[in-house]
């Protein structure tokens, strides 16, 4: 996972990219895409991120104003934990304009896209551990040393004199941004014109200074009334491949959509009766998932940091705290204006060229939108803690527990809306809506590759439908599906998927993802199919205040 002794000193070491600055700009100049980049320059159809603010007041949108400024310190916090150095310091060091924009897209040398494969000519793969862990720890040094810290959530691994391993608080590794941060979001609790959201921005600026993230999870899951909402700081685990423990920055900046909002309000109450229902032994399914949940729906304004890096997220479940979900549940967060992008830009066109000409009328904004909804609802349904004493499920599943998560996310999902459609509770379409919405969104999705947490479920998911006959692809290559085979077929990879995270088997999970993660011959070809039709593969967003008039 090295680079050339050269090029690791540029990209990767932060000491000594800030130092010896004129050398290394004239080594820069190697730093050009490769011949196999070229032709991936366009995989992002640029989207402008706009909302309506109009409703808003002078005194909220000053609010909205200072949580980009928090926002745009957490974007250059990512960029340190995925290359080791500031966006600004890396970029500069960049002379071609091509691989300078597609570096910032994929927030450094490699593509988020296509497995993580290097795009600069001199630079090999990425670290596993990006820059949580020294790049010259094995996991077998890991795992044997004992220090506090071990598997924080909020601490990078460093080595001390002696060359041991410890653990440093990010408050402590990064303590000029996370103050600058913390100022900021406590002057913007000033203009919230809603108590709980004020009581929840100084909670969260408090947590940047200590580490101490739980109380403000539970301040941002009593929020009601909030037509303002942030979602800041070290959240999801997905940058660290190696372990899964530590969090990256990130930040999405929200409105809320009240209308869209109301309509998605009744689903939360289904969620204990859901969770009795589910397809699988009484004892993977025993906790209680929180009601105390909500679903609402969202324009947001601005993306940072991980959210950013690659793909861009359409919807949020959070907070990630396993007491946090078990006592409240979670809040689910559907990006509206980010989802209707995708679904115009990539969708649609995918459904042309790959499903069936009678069926495509199936492919439905409101299907895709339920769709990826229940994803997030399904996060809270199954199980947090293993059944045989191996501790919580993400523990127990180290650096697979979140590509097993994503994927039970998905099918559970597909679960849900087969039943709320049963009892009623969803009147909008019908099962071969959100079926072939979800076939056709599964082509979207493994276009991200197999480098992610979602990447890799993707595969699992499109190759175990595929083995089980879920949907049939004719002469021509345009695929259809038989509702039976892939109503069977969700149940019984719902089954396996709560089995294994109940079980915390680790090796049955690695077997799994090490033989159906992977893309296939049949859909290698489908891929160059949508590739040669210039479908984007994910947006790219024009942002920040001066779209946004603030």
């Amino acid at each position: 996972m090295k680079l050339t002794k050269i090029v690791t000193v540029l990209v990767l070491s932060t000491s000594i990219l800030t130092a010896c600055s004129d050398d290394n700009a004239q080594q820069s100049e190697s730093l050009t895409l490769n011949a196999a980049a070229k032709s991936r320059l366009n995989i992002y159809k640029e989207v402008t991120l706009n909302a309506n603010l109009s409703h808003l007041s002078e005194q909220q949108k000053q609010l909205l104003s200072l949580l980009i400024d928090a926002s745009v310190i957490m974007d250059d916090l990512f960029w340190q934990q995925a290359v080791g150095t500031s966006k600004k310091a890396y970029l500069a060091k960049i002379k071609d304009p091509d691989a300078r924009k597609f570096v910032a897209l994929n927030y450094g040398p490699w593509d988020r896209l296509e497995g993580d494969k290097p795009f600069l000519s001199g630079v090999a793969k990425k670290p596993l551990g990006a820059q949580f862990y020294p790049e010259d720890m094995s996991k077998s040094e890991f795992e044997a040393a004992e220090f506090e810290g071990k598997t924080s959530l909020y601490s990078v691994v460093r080595r001390n004199q002696k060359g041991q391993l410890y653990a440093l608080p990010y408050s402590e590794a990064f303590s000029d941004q996370m103050l600058r941060a913390a100022a900021l979001l406590d002057k913007a609790s000033n203009f919230a014109e809603d108590k709980e959201f004020a009581q929840y921005l100084k909670m969260r600026a408090q947590a940047f200074r200590t580490d101490d993230y739980q109380a403000s999870d539970f301040a941002w899951m009593d929020m009601k009334n909030n037509p303002i909402d942030v979602v800041i700081g070290p959240i999801e685990t997905y940058e660290d491949q190696l372990y899964g423990y530590r969090a990256g920055f990130e930040s999405y900046v929200l409105v809320k959509d009240q209308s869209w909002s109301e309509r998605l309000a009744k689903y939360a109450q289904y969620l204990p009766e859901l969770q009795k229902g589910l397809p699988v032994a009484k004892k993977y399914k025993h906790e209680v998932p929180g009601s105390d949940a909500d679903l609402n729906a969202y324009d947001v304004i601005y993306y940072a940091g991980h959210s950013n890096a690659g793909s861009k997220t359409i919807a949020i479940n959070l907070p990630n705290d396993e007491q946090v979900q078990l006592e409240k549940g979670t809040r689910r967060l559907q990006l509206k204006n980010a989802m209707q992008a995708k679904f115009d830009a990539i969708m649609l066109p995918i459904a042309e060229q790959l499903v069936s000409a009678e069926d495509r009328k199936h492919v439905t904004f409101t299907a895709f939108f339920a769709n990826t909804m229940f994803h997030e609802v399904a996060h809270g349904l199954g199980i947090k803690n293993t059944i045989n004493n191996k501790g919580m499920v993400r523990q127990a599943l180290k650096e697979h527990a979140s590509a097993l998560e994503e994927g039970k996310a998905d099918i559970l999902g597909l679960y849900m809306v087969r039943q709320l459609l049963e009892k009623g509770a969803i009147t909008d379409g019908e099962l071969k809506d959100y079926y072939t919405t979800f076939m056709a969104g599964i082509f979207r999705s493994v276009r991200f590759g197999a480098s992610s947490a979602h990447g890799k479920a993707n595969m699992v998911r499109f190759n175990y439908f595929a083995d089980h006959g879920a949907f049939t692809q004719d002469d021509n290559g345009f695929y259809k599906v038989n509702i039976d085979k892939m109503t069977g077929a969700i149940d019984s990879l719902s089954q396996l998927i709560l089995t294994l995270q109940g079980d915390g088997d680790y090796e049955g999970v690695d077997k799994l993802v090490n033989e159906m993660g992977i893309i296939r011959a049949g859909l290698a070809k489908d891929l160059a199919k949508l590739e040669a039709a210039k479908i984007p593969v994910d947006i790219e967003f024009k942002q920040g205040k001066m779209v946004l008039d603030l």
